[in-house]
C-alpha cells in the first residue's frame, strides 16, 4: 500500500486542529470520503440527475443504470449470489431493523428464541428486544468470555431447536474482537435458527463473502466504508427475502393498487418504497472501486499491523487499561486513562489535534459489563499510519501528565 497516495485522495486530513495536524483515529464511527467518491456523488447531480425506475428520458435511464449498477457492485462486493438479494437502506440500523421487524416478527412466537450476545451495538440489540416483546419469543444472550470473546462452547450451549434467530455482530465497535461468524452460522443452521450478521465494523476493513460465512442477512453502513452517510445495504437469501413483508409503504414498492388492498414487487424493490437514495448508491458504488483499487486483503493487513503496534505503544503506559482480547482484533483500540474521565482524555487530545471518541459507543450492556460507565476509543483505517499512532500516544503521556498534576 502507497499511503502516501492514499492519504493525497483525503482532502480534510491536510488540514491543522487547534494548531496541530491532524491526526483522525474515529473511523470506527465514519470514515473519512476519498476525492473519487466526492467527484462521484457531484457528478450524479450535476449530470445525471433525476429518478429512477420511472422516467423513460435519458437523464431517468442514466440515473437508474447508476443506481442499479451500484447494487451489483455492492453485490459482488459481498460475494452475493445475485442483485436482487441486496435492499438499499440507509445504512446497518435500518437494514437490522427491516429484518427484526418484517422477518423475525413472522417467524417468532411464544416459546421461541432470539439469541445475541452483550457485546451488540444498540442497532443490534434493540429491535430484537422489540421482536422479542412483540412476538412473546425470548432474548437470550451468549456469555462472553473474559477478554470479551465468544466460546463456540457457549454458543452450543446457548442455541437450542428453540432458536429462530441468532444475530451477532462480525466485529465489536468497542473491543475489537473478530467473532467466529462461519461457526456460529453452522451452529444456529443446525437447530433451525436463521444467522444475521451486522457487518458495520467489519465489511469497511476485510474482504467478506456471505456465501462463505454461510449467512441468512448480513448489514452493512457505507459511511464506515468510504462512502456517503445515509446509504447501507441488506443482503438476504432470496428465499427469504421473498417470504418476508414490506415494513414501508408507498410509491414504487408496489405491483398494482387497488382501493382496499395492494400487491408488493419482486425483491428487492417491495423493501425500497418512495425516492430511494440514489446519490447515496453511487457514492456507495464509488466507495467500493476505490477499496478494491487497493485491495481488501491490503487493507485489512495494514490495519492488523496499526492495531498491533498500537496495542504495544498504549500497553506501554502505565495507568491505561486497554480492553478486548489482545490478539484477533480489528484495528481499534478501546482504552481508560485511570482516574480520568474518557471525555475528558478526548477533550485533550482533540486539543492537540488527536481524534479519538468517547463514550459508551451506543453499547451500554457491555459497558456495565465492562465496568465502566464510558470508554475511550481510537479506530483506524487505511490512510491512518504508525506516526498517527506515536501522535495518539505522545498526547496520552501528555494528558497523563496534565491531569496528574491537576489531581496532585
Amino acid at each position: 500500500m502507497n499511503i502516501h497516495a492514499i492519504r493525497e485522495q483525503f482532502l480534510i486530513l491536510h488540514q491543522e486542529i487547534n494548531g496541530h495536524k491532524l491526526v483522525y483515529l474515529d473511523s470506527a464511527a465514519s470514515s473519512q470520503k476519498p476525492r473519487s467518491v466526492i467527484d462521484a456523488v457531484s457528478r450524479y447531480y450535476e449530470l445525471d440527475n433525476a429518478n429512477v425506475h420511472r422516467g423513460v428520458h435519458t437523464l431517468g435511464s442514466r440515473a437508474t443504470d447508476a443506481y442499479e449498477g451500484a447494487r451489483a457492485k455492492v453485490a459482488a462486493f459481498l460475494n452475493a449470489e445475485t442483485p436482487e438479494q441486496i435492499v438499499f437502506t440507509r445504512g446497518t440500523t435500518t437494514a437490522l431493523n427491516l429484518v427484526a421487524s418484517s422477518y423475525a416478527r413472522e417467524a417468532c412466537g411464544p416459546g421461541d428464541e432470539i439469541v445475541i450476545t452483550p457485546m451488540e451495538h444498540h442497532s443490534n440489540l434493540i429491535p430484537w428486544q422489540q421482536a422479542a416483546k412483540a412476538t412473546g419469543a425470548t432474548l437470550k444472550y451468549i456469555p462472553l468470555q473474559s477478554d470479551g470473546s465468544l466460546s463456540l462452547d457457549d454458543v452450543e450451549a446457548t442455541i437450542t431447536e428453540r432458536t429462530k434467530v441468532v444475530s451477532v455482530a462480525h466485529v465489536s465497535n468497542v473491543l475489537g474482537v473478530i467473532n467466529p461468524i462461519k461457526e456460529i452460522a453452522e451452529i444456529a443452521h443446525r437447530n433451525g435458527a436463521v444467522m444475521v450478521v451486522d457487518g458495520a465494523q467489519s465489511t469497511p476493513h476485510m474482504k467478506v463473502d456471505v456465501q462463505q460465512l454461510g449467512v441468512d442477512f448480513f448489514a452493512f453502513s457505507g459511511h464506515k466504508m468510504c462512502g456517503p452517510t445515509g446509504i447501507g445495504a441488506l443482503y438476504g437469501k432470496a428465499e427469504l427475502l421473498n417470504r418476508m413483508e414490506p415494513i414501508e409503504f408507498g410509491g414504487e414498492m408496489i405491483d398494482f393498487v387497488e382501493l382496499y388492498d395492494s400487491t408488493w414487487k419482486e425483491i428487492p424493490y417491495r423493501f425500497e418504497g418512495g425516492t430511494p437514495l440514489i446519490a447515496g448508491a453511487v457514492g456507495l458504488g464509488a466507495a467500493i472501486d476505490f477499496l478494491e483499487s487497493i485491495g481488501m486483503d491490503e487493507i485489512e493487513n495494514h490495519e492488523k499491523q496499526l492495531a498491533a503496534y498500537a496495542y504495544d505503544k498504549l500497553k506501554a503506559i502505565d495507568g491505561i487499561a486497554i480492553y478486548g482480547p489482545e490478539t484477533n482484533r480489528s484495528g481499534l483500540i478501546t482504552f481508560n486513562l485511570d482516574d480520568v474521565h474518557p471525555h475528558d482524555v478526548a477533550t485533550v487530545l482533540d486539543s492537540m489535534g488527536v481524534a479519538v471518541r468517547a463514550g459508551h459507543h451506543c453499547c451500554q450492556p457491555l459497558m456495565r459489563w465492562l465496568n465502566v460507565s464510558a470508554t475511550a476509543r481510537a479506530s483506524f483505517y487505511l490512510y491512518n499510519t504508525e506516526e498517527d499512532i506515536d501522535r495518539l500516544a505522545d498526547a496520552l503521556l501528555q494528558t497523563k501528565e496534565f491531569f496528574g498534576h491537576a489531581i496532585g
